[in-house]
């Protein structure tokens, strides 16, 4: 780094999933309403300081009903907020079987490969331009990382190359190492399903699919507007 020059900033992002109680779909409906526009106010308090992009995963998964994917450059930020949701009306009967956090960061793998649409350094995400998202968490084998670096990167040229087969389906790679139990979480957005399956099922003839440790649980999720959202809860 040339001296005096401040290091680029680094998001934090996190994947949270969230499952509403039964007993939230038996309350008056009055009472509903009332506790859906608390969290709503909960969430865009934060409007400016915490990027948020909602999806419905009701009638997709029965584990889960929902996703918050949040980015911030601030981690304590993602406390605070969910603090407020989780006082909120609605938020009282909510449980987080699922949340991932991770960070951006510079691929190593990249440097002779450039993604329209995305930030070269990889270190900013813009979300939410696709009905679909597709995320899970993501290891490699240890045997991986012991292999020499020239090894591993014409594994990674061939996994991108087919990535590139695909182009309505954009990949967005974060970083978990030392922060969360899986080293990387995955989010692809489409608008094409089908094609996100047919690149699921290419990448697993690749060479570098030896060496994946873990790659599940996998949420398939559908953007919503934040009201249309809790409205998918009852």
């Amino acid at each position: 780094m040339a001296e005096g020059k401040e290091p680029a900033k680094r998001q934090f992002v996190n994947f949270s999933y969230h499952k509403v109680d039964p007993a939230w779909r038996r309350l008056p409906q009055d009472e509903r309403e009332a506790g859906k526009q608390e969290f709503i106010r909960a969430v865009e308090e934060f409007t400016g300081k915490v990027i948020i992009v909602p999806y419905t995963t009701v009638g997709i998964r029965g584990d889960c009903d929902f996703l918050l994917w949040r980015i911030s450059y601030d981690l304590e930020l993602f406390q605070e907020q969910m603090t407020k949701i989780l006082s909120s009306g609605l938020g009282k009967y909510l449980t987080t079987p699922y949340s991932y956090l991770s960070m951006t960061k510079r691929s190593v793998y990249v440097d002779n490969h450039v993604h329209e649409g995305q930030d070269s350094r990889r270190l900013k995400i813009t979300p939410g331009r696709s009905k679909y998202i597709f995320v899970y968490p993501f290891e490699k084998t240890r045997e991986w990382y012991l292999l020499t670096k020239a090894a591993r990167q014409g594994m990674m040229d061939e996994h991108i190359e087919i990535g590139h087969k695909y182009p309505s389906v954009k990949l967005n790679t974060t970083y978990s190492f030392g922060l969360d139990d899986q080293e990387f979480v995955v989010a692809f957005e489409t608008d094409h399903p089908e094609d996100f399956l047919d690149l699921v099922m290419h990448l697993r003839e690749a060479e570098g699919s030896r060496y994946t440790k873990r790659d599940i649980p996998i949420f398939t999720c559908i953007m919503k507007s934040l009201k249309e959202m809790v409205d998918t809860l009852g």
